[in-house]
C-alpha cells in the first residue's frame, strides 16, 4: 500500500528536529510505526531542505493527528489519547485476554487514564521476581533533573534494582504479557524495576514524566524520548500501610499480591492529574516491580 507523506507528518518532523531529535532517532521511530524507510529518508530530506528555505516563515505548531504519524512526539506536544498505552476494554467484560491467561479489572477511570487490574501476575511469578532481585538491591535513585544523572532523594527511601528488558525467560514474558495489554511496542518499555520497602519507607507523590522545564530533561529523552505511562506490580502484601495514592483524584489502591495499576499521562504537565505516591509501610515490607513506558525506542 502507498504512503502518503501528509502535511501533518512533515510538521512532526519539523518539531522533532526542532526539539534536538538526531535524524537517526527519527527515523528509527518511524520505521517502527510502520513508515517504509524510503518513503521515511525521503519525507525527512525533503521536509527538512524546505523548513530550511523558509526559516523566515512561521511555522505552524499544531499537534498532528495520531494516525498519521510515529508515537514519538515531541516531550512538550500532547498526544492524543489513541497515542497512548491502553487497556482495551470491550463493553461490560472485566477481563482481559492477555495472551497467557485472564487479567480482572477491577476499576477504570477515564480522565485521567487509570486503570486497577487484578490477577495480572501469579504468585510464582512475584517469587520470582523478589528471588532474582534480592541479592542485587542497592538504595533506590531518582532521576537527577539538573545533569540527567541520578541522585539519592529523601522523598524516596526504597531498595531497587534494575532487570535489562529480556534478561530472563520470566522477565521476557512478563514484558510480553504487558506489551499486549496497553497495546505498546515491547521495545519502548524500560528495563522492569524492582522495589522493596522496609517498615517506615514511602515515595513521596511525584509524577514520572520528565519536566521538560528541567536543563537535563534533553539527555534523558535521547533514550527514547518521553515517559508516556507507567505501570505498578504488587508482589507481595505488606501487613499494613503501602497503599499507592494519586492525591489529585482521591484514589487509593491496596497493595494486593499479584495486582497492578496502570496509568497514562498526554503531557509532561501537572494537568495530566498523575501525582502518585507509595504510602509508608506501618508493618511488614512491601515489594513492587515497575514498567515504564517511553514514546519511543529505549535503549
Amino acid at each position: 500500500m502507498k504512503q502518503t507523506v501528509t502535511p501533518a507528518l512533515r510538521q512532526w518532523i519539523i518539531e522533532q528536529a526542532s526539539a534536538g531529535f538526531a535524524p537517526d532517532a527519527v527515523l528509527e521511530a518511524m520505521k517502527s510505526s510502520g513508515w517504509d524507510e524510503d518513503v521515511a529518508i525521503s519525507a525527512m530530506e525533503s521536509t527538512l531542505r524546505e523548513h530550511l528555505q523558509s526559516q523566515n516563515k512561521s511555522a505552524t505548531r499544531a499537534s498532528p493527528p495520531a494516525a498519521d504519524v510515529p508515537r514519538t512526539a515531541s516531550p512538550v506536544v500532547a498526544r492524543p489519547a489513541s497515542s497512548l498505552p491502553d487497556v482495551a476494554l470491550s463493553g461490560a467484560a472485566n477481563q482481559i485476554d492477555v495472551g497467557d491467561g485472564l487479567v480482572e479489572v477491577i476499576a477504570s477511570l477515564i480522565n485521567p487514564r487509570v486503570l486497577v487490574l487484578g490477577h495480572f501476575l501469579s504468585d510464582e511469578e512475584c517469587d520470582g521476581l523478589i528471588a532474582a532481585a534480592r541479592p542485587r538491591m542497592a538504595r533506590s535513585l531518582t532521576v537527577e533533573t539538573k545533569s540527567g544523572g541520578e541522585e539519592l532523594n529523601p522523598d524516596r527511601t526504597s531498595n531497587g534494582m534494575f532487570f535489562t528488558r529480556g534478561q530472563t525467560p520470566l522477565i521476557e514474558r512478563i514484558e510480553a504479557r504487558i506489551a499486549r495489554l496497553v497495546n505498546w511496542p515491547l521495545e519502548n518499555g524500560e528495563g522492569l524495576q524492582v522495589l522493596h520497602y522496609r517498615p517506615g519507607a514511602e515515595y513521596k507523590p511525584h509524577y514520572d514524566y520528565f519536566d521538560p522545564k528541567e536543563p537535563g530533561t534533553p539527555t534523558i529523552v535521547k533514550r527514547g524520548g518521553q515517559r508516556v505511562a507507567t505501570l505498578i506490580m504488587y508482589l507481595n502484601e505488606p501487613t499494613r500501610g503501602g497503599a499507592t495514592v494519586f492525591p489529585d483524584i482521591g484514589l487509593e489502591v491496596a497493595p494486593l499480591r499479584g495486582n497492578a495499576v496502570f496509568f497514562s499521562y498526554d503531557k509532561p504537565e501537572p494537568s495530566t492529574r498523575s501525582l502518585h505516591g507509595g504510602t509508608p509501610v506501618l508493618e511488614g515490607e512491601k515489594w513492587v516491580a515497575t514498567k515504564w513506558l517511553r514514546e519511543g525506542v529505549f535503549t
